[in-house]
């Protein structure tokens, strides 16, 4: 279950967080003045985002590897073309 508390609230309910966190796998988000401050999220869910933050950084490093010999400005190409042609089908598609 997803819900927002108030920090003043999680601070008085921080066993009961947890509790529900760990066992139901809750989501609770925890804001000061009606901002979101933090989540607390299940261990397992968070070791989840950092597998696979870890394997993005990883594609990026090995990307950025086999391309270190390629000039900067054919990449920008390539990434402008990619773009258009993107955006392109994207406005076909609203145009339908």
């Amino acid at each position: 279950m997803k819900r927002t508390l108030s920090a003043v609230e999680a601070r008085k309910k921080l066993g009961e967080i947890l509790e529900g966190v760990h066992y139901r796998g809750d989501e609770v988000v925890i804001e000061r003045a009606g901002k979101p401050m933090a989540v607390v999220i299940p261990a397992r869910l968070y070791e989840n985002i950092e597998r696979t933050r870890k394997r993005f950084w990883d594609m990026i490093d090995e990307v950025h590897e086999r391309n270190k010999d390629v000039p900067y400005e054919v990449i920008q190409a390539e990434v402008d073309a990619a773009v258009r042609e993107v955006r392109e089908e994207q406005r076909a598609k609203a145009a339908k």
